[in-house]
């Protein structure tokens, strides 16, 4: 068995606990794996990535342990079981020297000078809404850093108007590849989020931007 089959097998593995324990939809592993790897498409390898609610670990583990050895990952969730879950896989996989788990609410980890601007990736799937990832996903970016996020199929580019990136100091990237299967919106960081954002724990869901 080659190192890569050995990782997948190794992943699959993991992807099969996360399922087990209700943090992993239904559906065939392979393909949460492909959704996971999509997230890739078009981004330049970065040094540092953050993945907002990563439950299961989709997909935050899938591109820490197949793609991009170098980069340093935070898996940021809120809930205890699966943080507990996240931290198992990481040791499972032989990912501890570069990935690391983050137990807390986005709004908070926005804050916090480690995280705040210091990510040239940001990932969501299923985070939330378009309004509560922008406005928590952008303040933990670094300016020129990307934020893809997870769409319905075929995209809805007016769940993102311009008017409320622009807020955020995010643009929408326009041209990148589209894979049918797995639609992705991606956001370049064009300008330092202002630092009234995010809002406290909350407040972006009962107050959306748009």
């Amino acid at each position: 068995m080659t190192d890569d089959r050995g990782r997948e097998a190794a992943l699959l593995g993991v992807l099969e606990e996360a399922r087990a324990r209700g943090f992993l939809g239904p559906g065939p592993l392979a393909v949460h794996v492909a959704h996971g790897q999509a997230f890739a498409q078009g981004i330049d390898p970065p040094t540092r990535a953050l993945d907002l609610g990563s439950g299961g670990g989709v997909p935050g583990l899938v591109l820490a342990a197949l793609l991009w050895p170098d980069c340093r990952w935070v898996l940021l969730d809120a809930g205890a079981r699966r943080c507990e879950f996240l931290a198992e896989a990481i040791e499972e996989l032989d990912l501890s020297q570069r990935v690391e788990v983050y137990r807390g609410r986005a709004e908070e980890a926005g804050r916090l000078p480690h995280l705040r601007g210091a990510h040239d990736l940001v990932t969501a799937r299923g985070f939330g809404s378009p309004a509560i990832t922008a406005e928590c996903g952008t303040p933990l970016l670094v300016v020129g850093g990307h934020l893809v996020v997870s769409e319905p199929p075929g995209g809805a580019p007016e769940r993102w108007p311009d008017d409320g990136l622009a807020a955020l100091g995010l643009t929408r990237i326009q041209d990148r590849p589209v894979d049918p299967e797995h639609a992705m919106a991606v956001f370049l960081a064009a300008e330092p989020c202002p630092d009234r954002y995010p809002r406290r724990v909350g407040i972006p869901a009962k107050r959306p931007l748009f």
